[in-house]
């Protein structure tokens, strides 16, 4: 079951989950009601994942592929014994961009 973060969490998870990412695919799927369900990305290596406050952008670096989301409002995880199966960030139009694992990113210790 996905649960929803903290605006202020985002950042640091974010940071985390970047450092298990060596070797790993993403897929990203945006959904929205205007285009429906559209695959951006289809188990492409993943590079980073990153929230800049700043801007207020949640990157997702892909290889070949820099996936912006603007104005993010909500980000939810789902994990599952330490492992993140997927997150789906909610943009400001309700646009919903799901990003899942081919193998479940093992998470760093928060801290690490």
């Amino acid at each position: 079951m996905a649960r929803e973060l903290e605006k202020r969490d985002w950042h640091p998870f974010l940071d985390r989950v970047s450092k298990g990412l060596s070797g790993k695919q993403a897929e990203i799927e945006v959904a929205s009601a205007k285009l429906g369900d559209q695959i951006e990305a289809e188990w492409v290596p993943l590079i980073g994942l990153v929230y800049d406050p700043k801007s207020d952008v949640v990157e997702v670096a892909l290889e070949g592929l820099d996936h912006m989301i603007h104005k993010p409002q909500k980000l939810f995880v789902e994990e599952e014994a330490g492992r993140l199966l997927s997150l789906e960030v909610i943009d400001a139009e309700g646009t919903r961009q799901i990003m899942q694992f081919k193998d479940p990113l093992m998470l760093a210790a928060p801290g690490r």
